[in-house]
């Protein structure tokens, strides 16, 4: 949401009420802050008023037991009052991280099982600012919100109060800079918030600027488009900068105003006070305990402006986090359907599917791939090759047509429970940070050491592993830049036969690997698909002509169905393709 969205918004009552729902598990530890707001603001003005006990009761009579009495009082009420502030804001701070725990998972869980086409649509780097950023500031709703603001008001209340059963007339004069107050903090109430409003934006843009950029630092350098970069960042950076500066301005301004309105009611309070005094209609302890309660009163007020910003941040950070809690792109699960015992027939009849509406990527796609068997799938960049396994289990819808697995249709199926049994070797590997085993388990504590290295053997991988320094207890580093493209490539191999899929999906897995790694990919890739229905996008010819049949795909259509030697006989696309292959002596042109 843009920062003028969020302006014209304004406050919303509704939204913090939904923020507040998250205290309900935590309902004791919330009434017991209101409480202890309520008794620190009671508190508030005992003290000045037990000095001007002491002055007026006990010094100026020279009654020298009683100001004892009334000192160990006062020493007492500081001690409780202390202590009460502590577990006040101790208990606030901590309410308010329980609920952004609570929150960020379940934010992080809707993330987790959102459809892929958000991704599509969405910046890594916003999500971030929303499953971070964000959920913070809506810890400060609850450090420095509505329960601060609360306790400071019912704060300011007691202490005009006391003052004024104590003096009226005094509290009148002492307040009559109030208005000059009211103003300077209305203008700061605003200039920060249109200020913070900027600063989020620009976290939100520097956030996703900077994720994208990391991840693809590799092109960025390898196109020596670092300057052009740098400038981008740079711009977005200065936008930060100066939205802060605005409110370091807003701050520079107000606080030295605050000061100078509290010097001018203090001096009202000497100027008046005195006269009064001289007149017998006040007395010293009077002026003394005013000055004190000026200067309760104006802390709070100090505060205050900056408090309701936080306040109204916070909800905003709370629409933002809940725009994504509430979308619901995620695929409907219709299917009870389990898919322990799958054979791995596949049949796609008449399927049509499409990225974006009236931009058609398959169209009417018909085949049936019998269970065990493989089918290598071919063509030209943009031919559909990698849509038609991204809707097979289900991670893009299709518009039209049905697919069977089994002769069940795709939507009868639990979705965790298919893709539990769909294995799927991509061309651009993604390894977490951590150890190997992780990286193969997927953190799955319910898998044994034993069963990794047993699956490691049967791919032929143990021995590489375990050349590593560590072994599987080796760390690979962010996104497995450590190893090389092969290494990857045979540690999702791992992965994905350590699931034992019944169906098994290549994604051009076998490209782009270097001359070590080829042979052991090769024999994986054997030990893999053998038993196992197999759907393989290759450009390997080695890799094509042992596929049980070859799908040969151009702009989203079955163009040609059969085995190597049928193709070739039929002269048809592949065999346009397989000659091409030939005249220029290569392995890979698919």
């Amino acid at each position: 949401m843009s920062g003028q969205q969020n302006k014209k918004k304004g406050f919303d009552l509704g939204l913090l009420k939904r923020i507040f729902s998250f205290t309900r598990p935590y309902s004791r530890t919330l009434y017991l802050v209101m409480t202890l707001g309520v008794v620190l603001a009671l508190l508030a003005p005992l003290r000045p008023y037990l000095i001007k006990m002491s002055v007026d009761k006990y010094i100026s009579n020279n009654l020298m037991q009683g100001l004892i009495w009334i000192s160990v009082i006062q020493f007492g009420l500081l001690i409780v009052e202390s202590a009460l502030r502590f577990l006040f804001s101790y208990r606030a701070n901590w309410l308010g991280q329980t609920v952004v725990n609570d929150m960020r998972n379940s934010v992080f869980k809707k993330v987790l099982f959102q459809n892929i086409s958000f991704y599509d649509r969405t910046p890594i780097g916003t999500l971030t600012t929303r499953t971070i950023n964000d959920i913070e500031s809506i810890n400060d709703i609850f450090s420095e919100g509505i329960i601060s603001i609360v306790a400071d008001i019912l704060t300011i209340v007691a202490i005009i109060t006391v003052m004024m059963v104590t003096d009226w007339r005094l509290t009148l004069v002492c307040l009559a800079t109030f208005p000059l107050l009211i103003i300077a903090t209305w203008w700061f109430k605003e200039a920060v918030n249109k200020s913070f409003q900027r600063v989020r934006n620009a976290v939100a843009a520097l956030n996703a600027f900077a994720q994208e950029h990391l991840t693809g630092m590799y092109i960025v350098q390898a196109f020596a488009a670092e300057d052009g970069e740098m400038k981008k960042f740079t711009d977005i950076n200065t936008e930060h900068r100066n939205a802060n500066i605005k409110g370091i301005f807003a701050y520079s301004v107000f606080f030295p105003m605050v000061e100078i309105i509290l010097a001018m009611s203090l001096g009202l309070l000497v100027w008046y006070g005195a006269s009064r005094i001289m007149n017998y209609g006040a007395t010293p302890g009077d002026i003394i305990s005013f000055v004190l309660y000026l200067n309760l009163l104006f802390r709070p007020l100090r505060m205050m402006a900056d408090k309701f910003n936080v306040l109204q941040m916070g909800v905003i950070a709370g629409e933002r986090v809940f725009a994504v809690m509430d979308s619901e792109e995620n695929l409907p699960n219709n299917g009870t359907l389990s898919a322990t015992d799958l054979r791995g027939q596949v049949e796609f009849r008449d399927v049509h599917f499409s990225y974006k509406p009236g931009v058609p990527v398959l169209r009417g796609v018909s085949f049936r791939l019998d269970a065990g068997r493989t089918m290598a799938v071919v063509g030209h960049t943009g031919a559909g090759k990698t849509s038609l396994i991204s809707i097979l289990n289900r991670l893009y819808e299709i518009e039209t047509g049905e697919i069977f697995i089994d002769g069940r249709s795709l939507t009868e199926y639990d979705i965790y429970s298919l893709r539990g049994r769909i294995g799927i070797v991509l061309q651009d590997v993604f390894l977490f940070s951590g150890t190997i085993t992780d990286n193969i388990t997927l953190r799955n504590a319910d898998i044994s050491r034993d069963k990794v290295e047993h699956v490691a053997k049967m791919l032929g991988i143990h021995d590489f592993i375990m050349k590593l320094p560590g072994g599987y207890d080796f760390n690979i580093m962010e996104r497995g830049n450590s190893l090389s493209q092969g290494q990857r490539q045979l540690i999702s191999f791992a992965r994905a036969l350590l699931y034992d899929p019944a169906i098994l999906i290549l994604d051009e897995a076998t490209s782009s690997v270097d001359s070590e790694s080829e042979q052991l990919i090769q024999n994986a890739i054997d030990t893999l698909i053998k038993g196992r229905t197999s759907i393989v996008i290759a450009h390997r010819l080695s890799t094509i002509r042992k596929a049980d049949e070859i799908l040969v795909m151009d702009k989203g259509i079955v163009k040609e169905r059969g085995n190597h030697n049928e193709l070739i006989a039929a002269q048809g696309a592949y065999f346009d393709l397989y000659t091409a292959v030939e005249q220029k002596k290569e392995k890979e042109v698919f």
